[in-house]
């Protein structure tokens, strides 16, 4: 075997062609060196006298036979020649090479080197290295890190687009152009809106070619423009548009009829859109310009399952339709948790499955949507994964992750694969649907239950014990149980005073935090801040807010006299915001700010609730709302209270809300109701009148305007 390898050690040369490629050798030496006891010399190739072996680097397209975006590794009985057409799929074949030798780079700042005497290399072969997509680009910390991005062979958006994502609002901006020109914005549900355009109209287009021109001509070095729509549901519903779209099988279809006209003014840039809501699916009967790249946008399916496994989706019909639609065929995966960076989200068994599925139906990029910049669970894992399947579909990603957390976690890797396991087969076996804005509040019954969550615990404890006293693998397990941490926290808010909620009662029956508690929540807060998490979710909440939100729900309990009172719903809340049923509206538990904690939601009707007082004896009652307008819940019209006596429901009070008006800010609102009458009747009955409609502001098809109740407090004049 031996004889069948070039044996290199540190008295053999990197030999380059040229100066040029002096910074790609010190790449090379660099590595080299710290793994071997002497180092390295670069030499040129024409200096190199003696018979000395050699890693050759080469800038060639060597007689056509490299792939795009490819390299090669080839060796003859004695060199080895790593050949790309550019320096920076040189780089790649270095870094190929040294991985192959057991270098590794497991984030921007933890590289493993190993210690070397010798190293070995095939005498005599070829190694053909292309990528699965042509396109990759990893939205996660590291990625933000150019050595980090070559090692793991991803491209940069930052560097790549002009314009990037939604860009209607940049390319016709609705300051400088809706007053005078509404016709240039979409007609919807009756009215113009600025927030998408008039496909249609073409006065727009000779603006959005100007804009572009400026665009491109000051990023020459940008490869991509993109040409999409804003983040909204809205589209144009003009006679133009509207029979374009019936033509072409949707709404998509008047896009790219836009598209092919822009497109055609730049015939040597590839424009970019997304096809995403409205314009998720592929056009019909239409030929779409050779330049325009779709970013396939699949933003509402179950994360927990490999897609090609979900049987109640058709996002792999759709996504075979666009592949047969277009030759450039891009795919924005979504691969965290947004509503909660920092709560356990089980799909990292999902990646290597899905990125086969896109690779066998054309997909030709991917753009993987991460925390950004925010180091959320398991971002270290995530990144290193997904780069390397987004290189190659192939690899063994069970033996990638376990080859990970051996150089990451050290002899805790065991463990942290037990727990990434457990994490995996309770969600599974939960058969519960994980939706990248649900959260720990969601999956309480699933693979977040209390007792999957001490097992949890014990596992990170026994990694901690594993790695003490070092105190940087010790860092990195901690890291990992700011999501357990996290999640207790949540699900604590949720269950109040119940068991594994966040208050006890004292000895005069009030209502306090479990010791500790608050101050467990501060040093969560302050590692957070340690290990650069500034956000806890999409929506932007820091760990400082996050703080102040605890203290200002701990400070606040609910304490009236109808906790536990019976209370049943005559009109079914919708299903995906039952909360814990009717018990939920007088648990003694407020809602705060979070819909997806505690608040009951009605969608498009009104809720009606009955509840039996019990000769209880109070003239107050206070209802609690919310107004979350982004997420279409809003204040309500009018709330009615009625008492049953001699089988007759009288009215009692009639509380006539405020016109709403439009909110950017999350609030809540507590409509109080007084009658001396209250305690002479065993049962109310609340009304609640929701809106008829949505307001112009947030009108979109297919909504309804939602009205959310948390707690129904009853007070006397003693108790308030």
């Amino acid at each position: 075997m031996a004889q069948s390898q070039i044996v290199i050690n540190a008295k053999n040369a990197i030999s380059i062609s040229s100066n040029k490629l002096k910074p790609e050798a010190i790449v090379l030496k660099t590595y080299l060196d710290k793994g071997f006891s002497s180092p390295f010399v670069i030499q040129l190739e024409k200096e190199i006298k003696d018979k000395k072996t050699v890693i050759r680097l080469e800038l060639s397209n060597h007689n056509n036979t490299i792939p795009n975006n490819g390299f090669l590794i080839k060796s003859d009985s004695k060199n080895i020649f790593l050949i790309a057409p550019n320096e920076k799929l040189l780089r790649y074949a270095i870094y190929t090479l040294l991985e192959n030798w057991g270098f590794r780079k497991f984030t921007a700042q933890v590289d493993y080197i190993p210690n070397l005497k010798t190293v070995e290399f095939p005498k005599k072969t070829l190694q053909i290295n292309k990528p699965s997509f042509e396109y990759r680009v990893l939205l996660y910390p590291d990625a933000y890190d150019e050595d980090f991005r070559d090692w793991h062979k991803l491209d940069w958006y930052q560097d790549d687009f002009s314009i990037w994502g939604h860009s209607f609002d940049m390319l016709v901006p609705p300051k400088t152009y809706f007053k005078s020109n509404p016709t240039f914005f979409a007609l919807y549900e009756g009215h113009r809106n600025a927030e998408s355009l008039c496909m249609s109209n073409d006065s727009v287009v000779p603006i959005i070619l100007e804009k572009m021109k400026q665009i491109i001509a000051d990023n020459p070095n940008a490869t991509f423009c993109s040409v999409s729509q804003n983040d909204s549901m809205i589209y144009c519903e003009c006679e133009k548009c509207k029979a374009l779209n019936e033509k072409l099988g949707g709404s998509q279809g008047s896009l790219y009829v836009f598209l092919n006209k822009i497109a055609a003014h730049f015939p040597k840039t590839k424009i970019t859109t997304l096809a995403y809501l409205h314009t998720y699916k592929a056009p019909e009967n239409l030929k779409i310009a050779p330049n325009i790249y779709t970013f396939f946008c699949p933003i509402e399916l179950n994360r927990g399952i490999s897609l090609i496994n979900d049987p109640n989706t058709s996002f792999i019909k759709t996504l075979q339709k666009w592949s047969a639609t277009t030759s450039h065929l891009y795919l924005w995966d979504y691969t965290v948790q947004f509503s909660n960076y920092l709560s356990p989200f089980p799909n990292i068994q999902t990646f290597s499955d899905n990125y086969k599925l896109f690779k066998k139906n054309k997909v030709k990029g991917i753009f993987s949507q991460g925390y950004a910049d925010v180091p959320g669970d398991f971002t270290e894992l995530r990144q290193y994964v997904l780069a390397k399947l987004m290189w190659n579909t192939n690899i063994d990603c069970d033996a990638t992750t376990n080859d990970f957390l051996r150089g990451f976690y050290g002899k805790a890797a065991v463990i942290i694969k037990k727990y990434l396991n457990l994490l995996a087969q309770n969600q599974q076996e939960s058969n519960s649907y994980l939706d990248i804005y649900s959260g720990p509040v969601q999956s309480r019954a699933t693979f977040l239950t209390p007792n999957a969550m001490n097992q949890y615990d014990q596992l990170l404890d026994e990694a901690f014990d594993k790695i003490s006293p070092d105190s940087v693998l010790a860092a990195r397990v901690q890291k990992l149980r700011l999501a357990l941490e996290y999640a207790y926290f949540e699900q604590s808010k949720f269950y109040g005073k119940d068991q594994h909620g966040m208050f006890i009662y004292t000895e005069n029956g009030h209502k306090v935090v479990k010791a500790g508690l608050t101050e467990r929540v501060f040093d969560f807060t302050q590692q957070c801040t340690k290990n650069g998490i500034y956000e806890l979710s999409e929506g932007g909440l820091s760990p400082e807010k996050y703080y102040e939100q605890w203290l200002a729900i701990a400070n606040n309990p609910a304490e009236h006299l109808g906790e536990n009172m019976e209370t049943t719903f005559l009109t079914p809340p919708a299903d995906d915001y039952k909360g814990k049923g009717s018990y939920g509206l007088v648990d003694g538990t407020r809602g705060y700010k979070n819909y997806n904690s505690n608040w009951i939601g009605w969608y498009g009707n009104n809720p009606e609730i009955e509840l039996k007082t019990n000769q209880l004896q109070f003239n107050q009652l206070k209802i609690n709302f919310l107004n979350d307008q982004r997420h279409w819940i809003f204040i309500p019209k009018k709330v009615t209270v009625c008492g049953l006596k001699n089988e007759k429901w009288v009215v009692l009070n009639e509380s006539v809300c405020a016109p709403i008006e439009e909110k950017n800010t999350i609030e809540t609102k507590t409509i109080v109701i007084e009658n001396p009458l209250f305690k002479d009747f065993e049962i109310l009955k609340i009304t609640v009148e929701n809106q008829d409609e949505l307001p112009p502001w947030r009108k979109r098809k297919n909504k309804k305007p939602m009205v959310m109740l948390d707690e129904i407090e009853f007070y006397s004049p003693k108790s308030n």
